[in-house]
């Protein structure tokens, strides 16, 4: 068969099959070229979850009258001109097929009035083939028309969904606009009737938009991010957001935001960070949820990788992995059991009431407990005591616990044990209510960061392999292996390239030596080269401190004085991470007074 040029026509359906997968896609595309003009506004119209009609209108720049013809022509565009500008692209539009991909499979209008013109300019364009521009009446601003969307390509109007599933779709993709850019008012129809509209507003958690497009509850679990940082070339990095406490988690991954420079996309790299920073915290099986604003020089992000700009390219993408994950990591640290209840107010800009001075292991001498808080300390050797010394503690005789006073401002966050609870559970009030905690889930957090922190101090050891072994690999995972020896030697391998395909291994991990270090190091290569960083040997020392802190905490039925258990809650106010054990299971939980009233209908 001859090579032929394709008709124009034919070329526009082809880019719309990449560009225009559902009305989604549309309006996606309409609505970013009216934030790239300045809209305050935007006034979305559907019919038919967007098949019979998509309208939207702007009150943005508008576009010249001698533009309007240009604007449905392939690879036309007002937001870069040269090379420069699209290696540093500061728009969300910028290839110019947009436009002429959706007027060739539908029908299509558009109306557009820029400020300094008495009239505005309308043309259409029928399944691509495109009319004379007419002179029209309208308001500063633009209008664009799509009506019967793939009309003439039947093949793909087959796979559009029903009305209910499409217009799901947009509000999915229109949820997303709303959270990067809460400035703008959106105003939604659908079939003649407001379906939704988002006002304006200069703060997503002040103004409401952050309930609004992710709920009530993710908002009380909330822990504000912002971060700053500089990359190896001087230029700024910075992360900003909110990522929701481990206790509150999702099946799926449906509240995982993250936008770059305001663009919403999907990063494997990112995303892959923040499982990393989440990974001791949440229970298997289990995803975070987030909304992430990452910023920097635009130059140092590839924004052309995909023709719908769902996804980017970092120019450095191992900074990038490992500053989301440091930034996230620090947040997640700062999650004491006893802290949610401020970690909302924190979020929303309240500042949390003072602790007391010295903290709140200081002493209190006006407490009306037996035992003073600085008593604790010296009883807190007693939940790693055995034989007679625990018998002794736990036939002592225990002190009377007189109510707890809720005015009092030196209330610990846990406030003070009263009981046990089947062996298994610490009972203790609190100056709003009562507090159960899982006594072996908490030890098991404390233990375990203990474990963490001793091990860091001392830093990962080599141990060489009496006999060096050798690894047969792909030529690009010994590539991987030669260039970066100093990562690997830092993470306790010793390996040299032996060949094209070979490695041999001389040392590994003290730690980890009696485990499979072979599959470990073909592991570590693989996040290498898929991410430009790796926690393998982190997460498997982890994996081993965890199962030994198990085996070291207190067991169910062991019975626990009063001094023990407070001792218990003071470490749990003070170790990171501890409202989570190390598995991911909740580590204590709190019932306000109102609420145990609601058990017994009082006041009703």
């Amino acid at each position: 068969m001859a090579i032929r040029q394709l008709p124009d026509v034919l070329i526009n359906q082809i880019a719309a099959g990449e560009v225009v997968e559902r009305p989604a896609s549309v309006v996606k595309e309409l609505v970013e070229n009216a934030l790239d003009a300045g809209a305050g506004r935007v006034d979305i119209d559907l019919e038919d979850g967007g098949i019979r009609l998509i309208r939207i209108r702007d009150d943005g720049l508008g576009i010249a009258p001698e533009d309007v013809p240009l604007a449905v022509r392939r690879h036309a565009t007002s937001k870069i001109a040269t090379l420069d500008d699209l290696e540093g692209v500061a728009t969300l539009g910028f290839r110019g097929e947009a436009l002429p991909s959706i007027a060739s499979v539908s029908r299509f209008a558009l109306v557009s009035r820029p400020r300094d013109a008495a009239h505005g300019l309308a043309i259409e364009v029928d399944g691509g083939h495109v009319g004379p521009p007419a002179p029209r009446p309208h308001p500063v601003g633009t209008t664009v028309e799509v009506r019967d969307l793939f009309f003439n390509v039947p093949a793909r109007r087959k796979f559009l969904r029903a009305e209910r599933t499409e217009l799901s779709h947009i509000e999915d993709w229109l949820r997303q606009l709303a959270l990067a850019r809460p400035d703008v008012e959106l105003r939604v129809t659908h079939n003649g009737k407001p379906s939704r509209r988002w006002k304006g507003e200069r703060d997503l958690l002040e103004g409401g938009r952050l309930h609004e497009a992710l709920g009530e509850e993710f908002v009380r679990h909330a822990l504000r991010v912002e971060h700053g940082s500089l990359d190896a070339e001087g230029r700024g990095l910075h992360l900003q957001g909110w990522i929701a406490e481990p206790s509150y988690n999702r099946a799926s991954t449906d509240q995982q935001f993250l936008f770059v420079n305001g663009r919403a996309v999907r990063d494997r790299g990112i995303a892959h960070a923040v499982r990393q920073a989440y990974s001791d915290v949440l229970f298997h099986g289990r995803h975070p949820a987030y909304v992430l604003f990452v910023s920097l020089d635009p130059r140092r992000v590839d924004v052309n990788v995909h023709p719908a700009k769902h996804e980017v390219r970092f120019r450095d993408g191992r900074l990038m992995h490992d500053f989301v994950y440091r930034c996230l990591h620090e947040a997640l640290a700062g999650t004491r059991a006893g802290a949610a209840a401020s970690a909302w107010a924190s979020a929303a800009g309240v500042a949390p009431p003072p602790s007391p001075a010295g903290g709140w292991n200081a002493p209190m001498p006006q407490a009306p407990l037996g035992l003073q808080i600085a008593e604790t300390r010296a009883a807190y050797a007693a939940l790693y005591a055995h034989g007679d010394t625990a018998v002794a503690e736990r036939d002592a005789p225990r002190p009377a616990m007189p109510a707890v006073d809720p005015a009092r401002p030196d209330m610990p966050p846990l406030g003070f044990a009263i009981a046990q609870l089947h062996g298994i559970y610490v009972l203790a009030e609190c100056a709003d209510g009562l507090i159960v905690v899982d006594m072996h889930a908490a030890h098991e957090r404390i233990v375990y960061e203990k474990l963490k922190h001793a091990h860091d101090g001392e830093g990962l050891r080599a141990q060489p392999l009496l006999v060096p072994a050798m690894l047969a690999v792909a030529e690009r995972e010994a590539e991987i292996a030669e260039r970066e020896a100093a990562t690997l030697a830092a993470l306790g391998f010793d390996v040299g390239r032996t060949g094209p395909q070979s490695l041999m291994l001389r040392s590994v991990p003290a730690l980890l030596a009696h485990g499979d270090a072979e599959r470990l190091l073909r592991d570590v290569l693989a996040d290498l080269r898929e991410h430009g960083e790796t926690r393998r040997i982190a997460a498997a020392r982890d994996e081993l401190l965890a199962t030994m802190a198990c085996h070291g905490s207190v067991r169910a039925n062991r019975r626990l004085s009063i001094a023990e258990m407070n001792a218990l809650l003071r470490e749990m106010e003070a170790t990171e991470r501890s409202g989570q054990c190390n598995h991911g299971r909740p580590t204590w939980a709190r019932f306000d007074l109102a609420e145990i009233d609601r058990w017994f209908l009082r006041g009703r």
